[in-house]
């Protein structure tokens, strides 16, 4: 456990070093406050994912600590968006149509939710 435990705290620290600075690179190409930075980052997060998931469903290229590393270190700390991906994904292949659409549901409309009562109540502080 705790090897695994290390996997994904190196892959974590190396991820989120990575998202910092592609997030960085990219929006300093544009000038707008639209987040293409974010965007980038989500999109080539996902993307890298995808390709881990593909080797893992190959069989023997990846073992369980490699998936861990890549998937929930370094994917997890360059964005969570791919790791939310990644389950919906998991979720549509199983058969699992209805708890996709409740899963990207809840976490869009509950998450901007909790957002905005985290900056209500900071306010009132």
């Amino acid at each position: 456990m705790l090897k695994t435990v290390i996997y994904v705290a190196i892959g974590s620290a190396a991820g989120g070093v990575c998202r910092y600075l592609v997030q960085q690179y990219v929006q300093r190409r544009f000038f707008s406050t639209f987040p293409y930075g974010t965007l980038c980052v989500n999109i080539l997060g996902c993307f890298i994912i995808g390709v881990v998931y593909g080797l893992t469903a190959r069989g023997n290229i990846l073992s369980d600590n490699g998936r861990i590393f890549l998937a929930t270190g370094i994917c997890g700390g360059f964005t969570t968006f791919s790791s939310f991906m990644g389950e919906n994904y998991n979720m549509v292949q199983g058969g699992e149509a209805w708890y996709t659409f409740l899963y990207v549901a809840l976490s869009l409309l509950v998450g901007f939710a909790a957002t905005t009562l985290g900056v209500s109540c900071v306010k009132l502080i």
